[in-house]
C-alpha cells in the first residue's frame, strides 16, 4: 500500500509539468490519504538529492513510493537504491552526466521564464552519485518510449534489465500520450487494479 508518493521532475522541468499535474491531480481526487510531494529540484544534483532526503526522513520507506521522468528518473534511482523504495521511471536518463556535459551554461525552465545555470560541478555530482547495478529490479517499472528524441530507448531498457518494463511503441521522450500510461503506474503503485 502507498502511503507516501514523491514526484521528480526531468532536467529543465518543474512541478508544473504535464505529468506531475496530471499524476497530482489524481491522488488529489482518488487517494487523499496519500502524502503528495513534487518539489522544484534545485539545479545542483547534490543539493536535490539532499533536499529529497531531508524531505523523506520521517516517511515511512516500506509504504513510499517515487516516480521520476527523464532526470528525474536518475534520480528516483539514486533515492531508491538507497532507500529501497519502489519506484515508477518515466523514460529515465541512464548517463545524465554524459548527456548533460554539453548543456552547461545558462538554461531556462520549460514551464516559465525562470534562469538558472547548469554548472561544471553539476556534472561531477551526477558521475559521483550515480548507483551501480539495481540491488533488486523487481522495485522498479519503467515506461520507456521508442520513439523518445532525446534519450535512447534501448540504453534505459538495458539498464532497467529484469525490472517490469513497459516498452511503448513510438510516443516521445516528455509521453505526451500519458493518460494510456497512467493506469499501469497508479497499479504497479497499488494505488488503482489492474487495467
Amino acid at each position: 500500500m502507498t502511503t507516501h508518493l514523491l514526484y521528480l521532475h526531468g532536467f529543465r522541468s518543474s512541478p508544473h509539468s504535464f505529468k506531475a499535474r496530471k499524476m497530482g491531480a489524481w491522488v488529489k481526487q482518488h487517494a487523499p490519504g496519500v502524502t503528495w510531494w513534487c518539489p522544484q529540484l534545485p539545479p545542483s544534483p547534490r543539493e536535490a538529492i539532499d533536499l529529497l532526503q531531508a524531505g523523506m526522513q520521517h516517511w515511512p520507506l516500506e509504504t513510499t513510493r517515487i516516480v521520476g521522468s527523464s532526470l528525474g528518473g536518475f534520480y528516483a534511482t539514486v533515492l531508491a537504491e538507497r532507500t529501497g523504495c519502489q519506484a515508477v521511471l518515466l523514460n529515465p536518463a541512464v548517463h545524465p552526466a554524459r548527456d548533460l556535459a554539453r548543456h552547461i551554461g545558462q538554461m531556462r525552465q520549460w514551464h516559465s521564464d525562470e534562469v538558472f545555470f547548469f554548472r561544471p560541478e553539476f556534472v561531477t555530482e551526477l558521475q559521483t552519485m550515480a548507483p551501480g547495478e539495481l540491488r533488486d529490479p523487481s522495485r522498479y517499472f519503467a515506461v520507456i518510449a521508442t520513439g523518445d528524441e532525446v534519450l535512447d530507448w534501448r540504453e534505459m531498457s538495458e539498464r532497467y534489465r529484469g525490472a517490469h518494463l513497459r516498452i511503448v511503441e513510438g510516443s516521445d521522450h516528455g509521453l505526451t500520450d500519458f493518460d494510456v500510461h497512467l493506469p499501469h503506474v497508479l497499479h504497479f503503485l497499488d494505488l488503482a487494479p489492474r487495467p
